[in-house]
C-alpha cells in the first residue's frame, strides 16, 4: 500500500515562506527545507519542519553539486515525492534538482521562461504577447539596430536578478555603448529594452492542471524601479473588480501562463499600461508568491493565503487528488512599506480600523488596510505614506551586483 505521507524538499536562499511549509505539514507530509547557513537564525516554523539542511554561502554561491549531491543522500533513506522553490533565486536550483533525479515539476527550460528575462521576452514574443522592444546584447549589429529604430529611453536589464536589481536606465546611442562596454564579458548576462512610462500591475494567482484558478489584479503605486533606484515608500493596491484593466490584465496573464507552461502552483507577473498608447504590455514573471508582503495584501482583499493554497496544490498534485479554491470575497486592500530609520518603529499612532496587518521586520516600518471601499483603501496609503515619510522613512544605497547568474 503506498505510504499516505509524502516526503517534500523546499528550497529557499531568502527568509520567507512559512504559510507554506506549515500548510505543507498539516497536510499530513514530511517537510524537509534546504536555506543558507546565513539564515540559520531566523524564526522559521521549526515545529513544522521536519529537518532543516544549511547551505554555505547565498543565492548564486550555493554549489549545485554538493546540493545534488546532498538531496541524493537523502533520497537513499527515503523517497522524495516533491520539490519546491519559494524564492525566485531557488527556481534554476530547484529544477536543476529536478532534471537529475527525474522528478516531476518544472525542467530547466520552463525554469527559465520564470527566471530569465531574455528568455521571458522571446517566448512572449512568439506567442504574440505585447511586450516592450528588446534585444540581446548577443551582436553588435543588432544592437545598433535597436538603438537607430528604438526611440530612447532604453534600460539595461540583467537577465536574472530579481525584481529591480541591477537595471540602468540610458538615454543615448553612446551612453548605451558606453554601459555595455563597461559590462565587458558580463554583456550576454543583460538586454536592452525600451522604457515606457506608464502604470505598473501586477496579477497574482494560482494555477491547477495548466488552469487559471484564481487571480487578482494589482497596482504599484511607486513601482520597484522607483523605490529601489530613488528610494521612497513602497504601496500596492488591487484594482477596482471586472474593471477594464482588470479583465485585460487577467486575460493577458492566462495567455502568459499558458505560453510559458506553468502548469501548477502560484505565480506573480507584471504589467504596463503605458502612457503614450493605452496599451497593456507583459514585463515579467515568477514562479513564486509576491515579495514585499502582497500576500498578506492579497489575502487581506479577497480571503485567499496565497502561500496556503500553493501548500495544497502541491500536496493535492503528490497524492492525486483534486484542489479546490477556498470562497473567494472582493474586498480591498493596500500595502504601504519603507524602510525604517527605527530597528522597531512604533506604529501604534496607526490606528484606524482598516489596519489588518503590521509588518514585522525590523527597519521596516509597513502596514496592510483593508475595505469594502477602494477609495478609502487608496486614501489611507496616501495618508500613510505622507506619515511614514515625515516619521519613520530612511533609504539604503541599492548594492550594485556583483555577481551575475
Amino acid at each position: 500500500m503506498e505510504n499516505p505521507i509524502k516526503n517534500f524538499i523546499c528550497i529557499s536562499n531568502y527568509f520567507k515562506g512559512n504559510d507554506f511549509l506549515i500548510n505543507l505539514k498539516k497536510q499530513g507530509n514530511k517537510v524537509y527545507l534546504i536555506t543558507s547557513e546565513k539564515l540559520r537564525d531566523k524564526p522559521w516554523a521549526f515545529e513544522y519542519i521536519d529537518e532543516i539542511y544549511f547551505m554555505p554561502g547565498q543565492d548564486v554561491d550555493w554549489n549545485l553539486e554538493e546540493l545534488l549531491a546532498g538531496v541524493a543522500g537523502l533520497m537513499r533513506e527515503r523517497k522524495i515525492d516533491g520539490i519546491v522553490a519559494l524564492d525566485d533565486f531557488d527556481v534554476e536550483k530547484a529544477a536543476y534538482l529536478r532534471e537529475n533525479l527525474r522528478m516531476p515539476g518544472m525542467g530547466q527550460t520552463t525554469g527559465r521562461y520564470f527566471r530569465d528575462k531574455l528568455a521571458m521576452r522571446m517566448r512572449a514574443k512568439d506567442a504574440g504577447i505585447s511586450i516592450p522592444a528588446f534585444s540581446p546584447l548577443f551582436n553588435d549589429t543588432e544592437i545598433n539596430e535597436f538603438a537607430d529604430t528604438v526611440s530612447p529611453p532604453w534600460v539595461l536589464k540583467p537577465r536574472s536578478e530579481a525584481s529591480a536589481s541591477g537595471i540602468m536606465k540610458v538615454y543615448s546611442k553612446d551612453e548605451l555603448w558606453e554601459k555595455i562596454h563597461g559590462l565587458g564579458d558580463n554583456r550576454i548576462k543583460y538586454l536592452v529594452e525600451q522604457f515606457k512610462p506608464g502604470a505598473v500591475y501586477h496579477c497574482d494567482g494560482l494555477n491547477w492542471q495548466g488552469k487559471t484558478l484564481f487571480s487578482i489584479t494589482s497596482q504599484y503605486l511607486a513601482t520597484p524601479m522607483e523605490i529601489s533606484q530613488g528610494g521612497g515608500i513602497f504601496r500596492s493596491a488591487n484594482i477596482p473588480y471586472d474593471s477594464k484593466d482588470d479583465k485585460a490584465i487577467k486575460k493577458q496573464n492566462e495567455q502568459v501562463m499558458k505560453a510559458f507552461g506553468m502548469q501548477h502552483g502560484a505565480n506573480h507577473t507584471e504589467f504596463i499600461k503605458c502612457n503614450d498608447d493605452g496599451k497593456i504590455y507583459f514585463l515579467e514573471t515568477a514562479s513564486r508568491v509576491g515579495g514585499a508582503h502582497l500576500a498578506e495584501m492579497v489575502e487581506a482583499a479577497c480571503g485567499v493565503n496565497l502561500w496556503s493554497e500553493w501548500a495544497k496544490i502541491e500536496d493535492a498534485l503528490v497524492k492525486g487528488k483534486e484542489y479546490k479554491l477556498p470562497t473567494i470575497k472582493k474586498e480591498y486592500a493596500g500595502i504601504v512599506l519603507t524602510l525604517s530609520k527605527f530597528e522597531h518603529p512604533d506604529l501604534s499612532g496607526f490606528n484606524d480600523g482598516e489596519v489588518c496587518f503590521r509588518v514585522p521586520l525590523e527597519y521596516h516600518a509597513g502596514l496592510v488596510v483593508k475595505s469594502d471601499k477602494h477609495a478609502r483603501v487608496r486614501q489611507l496609503l496616501d495618508d500613510y505614506a505622507e506619515r511614514l515619510i515625515r516619521d519613520f522613512a530612511t533609504t539604503a544605497q541599492q548594492e550594485a551586483v556583483k555577481k551575475l547568474h
